[in-house]
């Protein structure tokens, strides 16, 4: 069976191709709606393939909604929808959902929603994503990305949270995943936020481009492989476990010494930075 990713992929369908893919979740035991056991009435397959205007996702949200008001099936007693049963579903969820724009407006108001602290606005983006089909692997990714690039070391729990929704996403699957989705994207959006690793990195790519790679100072090189102690490959190293964790020392290339990637913008990365000062001396506070 297509997936709803592939399918949005895809223009407008046939009507014959929708019932195909509709026929196929029916009748797919692994993913798809209990292996047979749920019976269509005559003219239901036509009904969702009318319903769908081209789009098979629509007749599968329709399919799947008048399954759960049914159900659950079993082998034993197959589920009988109706005729009714697929008009009232597909009257509940009149999602519209184009392949272009609302995809890309709607991911988009979703990360600017939780970069503005709307846990309301960012969970309702999200449920019009899901409800229109979109592939929750490809939310939850989006929110990967967000908790570092608009949340980072502000909170640094909020990565650990939006690995944890991605996990979910693979374990559990939908429809159940949708709550570990609501958690995580309520958590980012009330998480302090600061694009201070964002901003370090780009600093750092720009440097790399305009500059080259450059060499580490000698005393950080390798000195283990043969020959290395010759060229004086970490003669002068100051190990910082033997000076209490810190000892002043060059770290980045000769050429960018002294250059400033990351500054600290508030919440747990203000605490860090307080604490290297102190470490290394500068914090008389």
């Amino acid at each position: 069976m297509l997936s709803r990713c592939q399918l949005y992929r895809f223009e407008a369908l046939l009507p014959e191709q929708v019932e195909l893919i509709v026929r196929a979740a029916l009748d797919d035991g692994e993913r798809g709606l209990s292996h047979g056991q749920v019976q269509l009435e005559e003219g239901g397959l036509a009904l969702l393939a009318e319903a769908a205007h081209g789009d098979a996702r629509v007749a599968l949200n329709a399919l799947e909604t008048a399954v759960r008001s049914r159900g659950p099936a079993s082998p034993a007693a197959p589920l009988a929808i109706s005729l009714d049963d697929l008009r009232d579903a597909a009257q509940k969820a009149p999602v519209t959902y184009d392949r272009e724009d609302a995809h890309y407006d709607t991911i988009s108001a979703f990360i600017k929603s939780m970069r503005g602290s709307d846990p309301d606005a960012a969970v309702y983006y999200m449920a019009s994503m899901l409800a229109g089909g979109e592939d929750p692997k490809f939310i939850v990714r989006r929110m990967i990305v967000f908790a570092s690039e608009d949340v980072g070391n502000a909170d640094p729990m909020a990565l650990v949270v939006a690995t944890s929704a991605s996990r979910a996403v693979e374990f559990v699957g939908m429809p159940e995943c949708r709550i570990n989705l609501s958690q995580a994207a309520i958590y980012l959006a009330l998480a302090p936020k600061s694009n201070a690793a964002y901003k370090a990195v780009e600093a750092a790519f720009a440097d790399v481009q305009r500059e080259g790679n450059e060499p580490p100072p000698p005393h950080l090189r390798d000195a283990n492989y043969p020959g290395a102690k010759k060229l004086g490959h970490g003669q002068g190293y100051k190990y910082p476990h033997s000076f209490g964790g810190w000892v002043e020392q060059q770290y980045l290339p000769d050429k960018l010494a002294g250059r400033r990637y990351f500054s600290p913008l508030r919440g747990e990365e203000m605490k860090m930075a307080r604490r290297l000062r102190e470490a290394k001396g500068e914090d008389h506070d």
